[in-house]
């Protein structure tokens, strides 16, 4: 997930559970129930968390705007991006950045 985020998700948007389930060789239902299996929590919301945590590590470098960032991550709008950082933390990536 952290190289897809790293590499593709520029180009080929955010990372969804089926794009992991297949490379994994999996139907997406099945890949779910794996993930929630082995961890207890859906693959959907692992995904986000990652997206969270590199949303976090961008937001630090002040040379990023919101908006390259948003594009970093995949995101096709910014405002997208402000609204899925706000629903995980209850802050906007602005609000965020002047606290860390």
């Amino acid at each position: 997930m952290k190289e897809y985020i790293a590499q593709k998700a520029e180009r080929e948007g955010l990372p969804t559970v089926a794009y992991f389930s297949d490379k994994c060789c999996y139907s997406p239902k099945y890949f779910g129930e794996l993930v929630k299996t082995e961890t207890g929590r859906t693959a959907k919301s692992l995904i986000n968390d990652r997206l969270l945590s590199a949303s976090r590590q961008l937001l630090v470098d002040e040379t990023l705007s919101i908006t390259q960032i948003s594009q970093h991550l995949g995101f096709e709008y910014p405002q997208h991006f402000v609204r899925f950082f706000k629903a995980q933390t209850g802050k906007t990536p602005s609000e965020y950045r002047k606290t860390a």
